[in-house]
C-alpha cells in the first residue's frame, strides 16, 4: 500500500515514533492553481515544509495539485516546481533527501475543470482512504486562483467534493477579496452560500511575517512594561510602513484595478494597525478573543477623509500602462503607486494619537517595519557624548518591530535600551549581536535591545502550519473583511479623481514624497515641481481674470481647495469685526454636503476665531434625532463643534425632536426657535449666514414652489423636501435676508447647470428659491469654485 510504504520509509529513518501511533487521521490538502506563480514561489515550499514539521504528529497526507493545465503538461511543470524544493539549512542532508522523496511520492496532479473532474477527485480521495484503511481527519483546498473563479470552484467542492461527516473542512482564500465595500459584501455572500465561516481561511501573508505575528505575543509578554505607556498619554506617533523599490511594469493591469491603497494599505498594513490599536484580550492564544478585539478597534477607527491622504504616481506609469494595457497616448491614468494615510482612533487609549500609514512603489528601499515612538518629556543637562544609551532619558525612545530588508536584512525586534529590556520567548527569538556600525532611525543599533527570530520562516509556511492548526486570528474573518472595507471605501471613493504627486522614482525622489501633519490632515511638505506636473493639467493662474461679480453681487471664485481657505478666513475676520463691535457674533450655517470641509477648516487651521463669542445657529434642519447620521447638526457636531471651544450655551440646534416626536405642529417647535432668535440676536439679523444651493436651485430646506418661507411673516417654518427625510425645519426667506451678510458656498461640477442658469435668471424665488436671497440691508458675497462656474 502506497501510504504505508511512504510511512515506513519515514519510520526507517527514525522520523516517526511507529507506525502504530499514526492514528489521528488523512489530511488530504488540495493546491487549486498548482502551476502559477504563487505556487511556484511560496505554496509548494510552504507545504513541503508542513510536511517536514507534521510528519511525526500522527497525521497522514497527500498532495494534489490542481489546475485547468491537461493532465500531461500540467503534471510536468509541477513537478518540475516540487523537483526543485528545499530543506532548511538546519535539516540533515540524509532526513531532508528522504521526506523530499516521500513527499513527491505523496504528490499527484489533477485537471480539475469540469463538475465530474471534481467528483473524479472526491471518488480518488475515498478509494485511497479505503485501500490504505485510514480514518479521513480533514481536506484543505487552498485557492491559489483569480477571486473571479472562486464562486464556481466553491460550487463545485461543496455539491461534490466535500470530506465526509466528521471530517473538518479548511477553504483557504488568496486576496483580492473585493475591490470596495459593495464588491467584497457581494463576494462573501456568494461564499457563505457554500461554505461555513469557520471553514474559510482568507490570507493575508503579512500576517506570517515574522515580526507582525509577533505583535501581539509580545504586548501580552511585556504587560507589567507596557500597561503604563501604550496609550495616547506616551505614544507620540506610530509609523507603519511598507517601501518598495520595484515598480509596477509586468503587474499593470492589476495595478490599473487596485493602485497602492487597495494592494498594501487596506489589508497588510491595517492589519498591523488592528495588533497595535486592539485591546489586548485576556488570553491571546484564544482566536475568538483576538478576533472579537480587531472588530472592537475598527469600531474606533476615526473615519477618513480626502486630506487624511497623500497620494503620488511614479512618471514611468503611464506609459507602462499605455504599452501594456493599449491605451492610447492621451490616457491619464489616476491610480495611485504611493500613499500616505493619517488615521486616528477615537478610543480613550489612542486618542489623538497619528497613526501613518506609507507604501509605495519605485522608492529608494525595500524595507517594511511598524515603528512606535514615544513622547520624550525629559532635559538632559549632561553632554550627549557623555550619555550612555541605557540610562540617557533625552535619547529617542522606540519599539520597533521590523519586518524584513533594509539595512537589517531581517525580521527583529527592537526596543531602546533607555525604555526596558523586553521579555522574549526564549525557544523562537535570541537577542543578536554584532552589526554595531549600523543605524536605525538615526541611532547605532547599540542603543536597542535587538531580537530576531532564531529560526527564519517565510510567511506563507508560517499560515500553512496556521490552517493545519486551525489558527482562525491569523487569518481574515467575513466581519473584519467588511470592517476594514467599510473603513477605507468613502476615502477611495472621495479621492477617485484626486491630482497625484509625480515622482520620478528611487533615489531622485528626494523629499518630493515628505509630508506632514498639520491639524489632523496631510499635505506634502513642499511643493511639485513644475517640471514634473502634466502640462494638460490647469493651473490656478489660468482663471486670474474671472469676472468680480454674479447676480449683481461680489463674486470670489477659485479651486475648491483655495476657495475653502478664502471663505474660512473671511467668516473669521467677519467674527473678529463683529464681536470687536458688538462682543458677540450670530453664525447661522446651512446642512448638507458643502459646507463640510468648511468646517473642517475652520476647526483645524483657524485657532484665533472667537468661538468664546460666537452663537452657532442652524439654518436647516432635517426631521430626524440630532444623534442621527441624516441630521444637519450631526455633521456640524462632528466636523466643528467637538473641535472647536464654543460655550455649549451658545450652540442652538433646531427643535426638530419635542415630545419624543418629530417636527409635528403641535409641538410648536417652529415658534420656540423663532422666540429663541427674538430673544437673543438684535433685530433677528444674524451677523452672518452660510447658504448652499441645490441643483433644482433650493437654499436651506426652501425648495422650489414651497408653500411656507419664501414669503410672509413666519420666521421659522416647516417644509417638504422631494427627497428623503422629507420633512424639513427651515429660517425663511425673509428672515435670511435681514442677516447683515449672507455668503453663499457652490462646489463641484454637479453644480455647474445650475450656477448657468442662476447667472441668466432673475429674482424668481417661487422657481428657485436661492434666487429670493437678497439681504435687504446688508450684504451678499457669492463663493462659486471653478468647476462650478465653468464645468
Amino acid at each position: 500500500k502506497m501510504l504505508q510504504r511512504v510511512l515506513c520509509t519515514v519510520l526507517f529513518m527514525g522520523a516517526l515514533p511507529s507506525l502504530a501511533e499514526v492514528s489521528q487521521g488523512h489530511i488530504s490538502v488540495v493546491l487549486l492553481g498548482a502551476t502559477g506563480d504563487l505556487a511556484k514561489k511560496y505554496l509548494w515550499q510552504g507545504l513541503f515544509q508542513l510536511y517536514m514539521d507534521q510528519v511525526s504528529s500522527g497525521h497522514s497526507f497527500t498532495f494534489h495539485g490542481a489546475a485547468l493545465t491537461a493532465l500531461e503538461p500540467g503534471q510536468r511543470l509541477m513537478f518540475d516546481v516540487l523537483k526543485k524544493l528545499a530543506c532548511p539549512p538546519d535539516e540533515s542532508p540524509n532526513r531532508c533527501a528522504v521526506l523530499k522523496d516521500q513527499f513527491l511520492k505523496l504528490s499527484q496532479y489533477h485537471q480539475l475543470k469540469t463538475a465530474e473532474n471534481y467528483t473524479v477527485l472526491n471518488r480518488e480521495i475515498e478509494t485511497l482512504l479505503r485501500q490504505e484503511g485510514l480514518k479521513e481527519a480533514g481536506r484543505i483546498f487552498y485557492f491559489s486562483v483569480p477571486p473571479f473563479a472562486y464562486t464556481e470552484i466553491a460550487r463545485h467542492i461543496n455539491s461534490s467534493c466535500r470530506p465526509p461527516p466528521g471530517a473538518w473542512l479548511r477553504v483557504v482564500l488568496e486576496k483580492p477579496f473585493g475591490h470596495d465595500l459593495e464588491s467584497a459584501q457581494q463576494l462573501a455572500a456568494e461564499l457563505t452560500s457554500f461554505f461555513k465561516e469557520e471553514e474559510m481561511y482568507r490570507v493575508d501573508h503579512y500576517l506570517g511575517k515574522q515580526a507582525v505575528a509577533h505583535i501581539l505575543p509580545f504586548r501580552d509578554q511585556n504587560r507589567q512594561f507596557l500597561d503604563p505607556i501604550w496609550n495616547r498619554h506616551h505614544v507620540e506617533r506610530v509609523e507603519i510602513v511598507l517601501k518598495e523599490t520595484v515598480d509596477a511594469e509586468g503587474r499593470t493591469s492589476f495595478y490599473e484595478q487596485y493602485g497602492v491603497i487597495r494592494d498594501v494599505l487596506q489589508n497588510h498594513l491595517t492589519e498591523a494597525l488592528m495588533f497595535l490599536t486592539m485591546e489586548l484580550p485576556a488570553n491571546v492564544s484564544r482566536a475568538e478573543e483576538v478576533l472579537q478585539s480587531k472588530l472592537q478597534a475598527f469600531q474606533s477607527l476615526r473615519g477618513l477623509e480626502k486630506n487624511s491622504a497623500v497620494l503620488g504616481q511614479y512618471q514611468a506609469y503611464a506609459s507602462q500602462v499605455q504599452e501594456e494595457l493599449q491605451k492610447p497616448q492621451d490616457y491619464i491614468s489616476t491610480t495611485p503607486t504611493f500613499a500616505g494615510v493619517l488615521i486616528h482612533s477615537d478610543s480613550l487609549r489612542w486618542e489623538g494619537v497619528p497613526f501613518l500609514l506609507t507604501s509605495g512603489k519605485a522608492l529608494d528601499e525595500r524595507v517594511g517595519y511598524v515603528r512606535v515612538l514615544f513622547k520624550n518629556r525629559a532635559y538632559c543637562t549632561q553632554s550627549e557624548t557623555l550619555r550612555d544609551a541605557e540610562h540617557s532619558q533625552c535619547k529617542a525612545k522606540q519599539i520597533i518591530f521590523y519586518i524584513g530588508h533594509g539595512v537589517l536584512n531581517m525580521p527583529a525586534v527592537l526596543v531602546s535600551r533607555n525604555l526596558f529590556r523586553p521579555v522574549m520567548p526564549e525557544g523562537t527569538w535570541r537577542e543578536a549581536v554584532g552589526q554595531s556600525d549600523l543605524h536605525i532611525f538615526g541611532q547605532p543599533l547599540s542603543d536597542y535591545y535587538v531580537y530576531s527570530p532564531v529560526k527564519e520562516r517565510d510567511a506563507y509556511s508560517v499560515l500553512i502550519s496556521n490552517i493545519y492548526h486551525a489558527r482562525k486570528d491569523f487569518f481574515i474573518t467575513t466581519e473584519n473583511l467588511l470592517a476594514s472595507w467599510g473603513f477605507w471605501t468613502p476615502l477611495l471613493e472621495s479621492i477617485s479623481h484626486q491630482p497625484l504627486r509625480l515622482y520620478p522614482g528611487g533615489v531622485e525622489n528626494q523629499h518630493l514624497l515628505d509630508f506632514e501633519m498639520v491639524s489632523g490632515e496631510v499635505a506634502f511638505t513642499l511643493a511639485e515641481p513644475v517640471e514634473l506636473l502634466n502640462p494638460s493639467r490647469l493651473m490656478p493662474s489660468d482663471y486670474r481674470t474671472i469676472q468680480s461679480k454674479f447676480r449683481q453681487s461680489p463674486l470670489v471664485s477659485a479651486w475648491s481647495e483655495e476657495l475653502i481657505s478664502h471663505l474660512a478666513s473671511d467668516i473669521e475676520k467677519t467674527a473678529s469685526r463683529t464681536v470687536a463691535q458688538s462682543g458677540q457674533f450670530h453664525l447661522a450655517l446651512s446642512g448638507g454636503s458643502s459646507p463640510v470641509v468648511l468646517f473642517q477648516r475652520l476647526a483645524r487651521h483657524h485657532y484665533a476665531f472667537p468661538w468664546k463669542h460666537t452663537h452657532i445657529w442652524l439654518v436647516d434642519e432635517r426631521c430626524v434625532p440630532l444623534t442621527d447620521t441624516e441630521s444637519n447638526f450631526f455633521s456640524l457636531h462632528n466636523h466643528l463643534l467637538q473641535n472647536v471651544r464654543v460655550p455649549y450655551f451658545n450652540v442652538h440646534p433646531m427643535p426638530v425632536h419635542l415630545n419624543q416626536r418629530l417636527c409635528v405642529e403641535e409641538d410648536a417647535g417652529t415658534e420656540l426657535y423663532a422666540k429663541e432668535i427674538m430673544a437673543l440676536v438684535a433685530n433677528a439679523s444674524f451677523d452672518l449666514v452660510l447658504l448652499g444651493v441645490g441643483t433644482d436651485g433650493h437654499t436651506a430646506s426652501l425648495f422650489p414652489r414651497s408653500e411656507n418661507g419664501l414669503e410672509g411673516a413666519q420666521t421659522v417654518v416647516l417644509t417638504e423636501s422631494p427627497v428623503k427625510p422629507h420633512q424639513r425645519m427651515s429660517l425663511s426667506l425673509p428672515l435670511i435676508n435681514k442677516a447683515r451678510q449672507v455668503f453663499v458656498l457652490v462646489l463641484g461640477k454637479g453644480k455647474h447647470d445650475i450656477t448657468t442658469l442662476l447667472s441668466r435668471v432673475g429674482h424668481e424665488p417661487r422657481k428657485w428659491p436661492i434666487s429670493g436671497v437678497s439681504p435687504s440691508s446688508g450684504r451678499l458675497v457669492w463663493y462659486v469654485d471653478y468647476e462650478a462656474l465653468l464645468g
